[in-house]
């Protein structure tokens, strides 16, 4: 059995990003370490619905668990996490600028309305 393409991990490895809920986890967890009940006011979803989405994480190794007696604390795993959002952000900031810069040339463009020829 041949180990897949690095593209196709890539893919992969995306795909488990393409979450709004585990993008956020990500966030906040790019600034220390949280308990599962500080992140749960902070993505707005239900406790089912964010236990989901961290395993998902845990299974894709971007966060790790620490217990304290009932307590589950999540952290990122790599630092590198923080800079693929930084990255994802600057990126997206380049896009909605360029988009931005088109929405303002086609407001400034005089608009052209068809002719429309009246019936003899």
């Amino acid at each position: 059995m041949s180990t897949p393409p690095l593209y196709q991990l890539k893919a992969e490895f995306l795909k488990t990003l393409g979450h709004p809920v585990r993008i956020r986890v990500l966030e906040l967890l790019s600034s220390r370490e949280y308990a599962v009940a500080e992140i749960l006011p902070e993505v707005g979803v239900e406790a089912a619905h964010l236990s989901q989405q961290l395993a998902i994480l845990r299974r894709a190794n971007l966060v790790a668990t620490r217990r304290e007696g009932s307590t589950v604390h999540y952290r990122l795993t790599t630092p590198e996490a923080t800079n693929l959002l930084t990255a994802a952000r600057s990126i997206l900031s380049g896009v909605l600028a360029g988009q931005a810069d088109l929405l303002a040339d086609l407001q400034a463009a005089p608009a052209a309305l068809p002719s429309r020829s009246r019936p003899a």
